[in-house]
């Protein structure tokens, strides 16, 4: 799998976020974007997503050396962001239930073997507007880290997450790492110290 980026840039009324992107993203090769607060690091994630589009150049997803279609970058990715909510009017075995009657599991894990490597076994029934803010980002994580994606964004993965979740979120990223395109959008070293290749926003202004 790859990501093609060529002369990539974005702009908001007359100024100029980021421009003249060029990048090959590799499966197994995990990349990490940083720049300051405000720079423009969720909206690259967004366009490398699909689900933003630029203001000039363009984005190409290639698998087994063919394109794409851009409507249908969605099946190959799996996002995790701050402003990407999940269902709260469900239990948590409903929504996993729901989740993965769209998207395919890890052939390794049943529905009970990912409540139980979320640490949540316990919540099982408990509707999702009553996790924590902690269990909520975890069980995010966890849609992404368990389902069968060839790409993983993880924007800020590690918010709200105490030391113990932390800990987790490293071991599991860890796991997926060298099977897919892993983009890390952070300033927190401990959400990417797996991370080989750093893309600075700040090299595009």
């Amino acid at each position: 799998m790859q990501i093609k980026v060529n002369n990539l840039g974005k702009k908001f009324q007359k100024e100029w976020v980021f421009r003249n992107v060029n990048l090959t993203l590799v499966q197994g090769e995990p990349y990490v974007l940083i720049g300051p607060n405000g720079s423009g690091k969720s909206t690259l994630m967004l366009i490398l997503s699909g689900l933003l589009p630029p203001s000039q150049g363009e984005v190409s997803y290639h698998k087994e050396g063919k394109e794409i279609p851009e409507d249908q970058f969605y099946l190959y990715q799996s996002i995790v962001a701050p402003y990407e909510e999940v269902v709260e009017e469900f239990t948590l075995e409903e929504l996993l239930d729901f989740h993965f009657s769209f998207k395919k599991a890890d052939e390794n894990k049943s529905i009970g073997d990912i409540m139980e490597s979320l640490y949540l076994t316990q919540a099982r029934h408990k509707y999702i507007r009553q996790f924590s803010s902690g269990m909520k980002q975890r069980l995010k994580l966890g849609l992404a880290f368990y389902a069968q994606s060839d790409i993983l964004f993880l924007d800020e993965p590690c918010s709200n997450l105490d030391a113990k979740g932390i800990e987790w979120y490293q071991q599991e990223v860890r796991k997926v790492q060298h099977d897919r395109i892993v983009v890390v959008c952070s300033n927190q070293p401990y959400e990417y110290e797996f991370v080989k290749h750093q893309i600075n926003i700040e090299q595009y202004k």
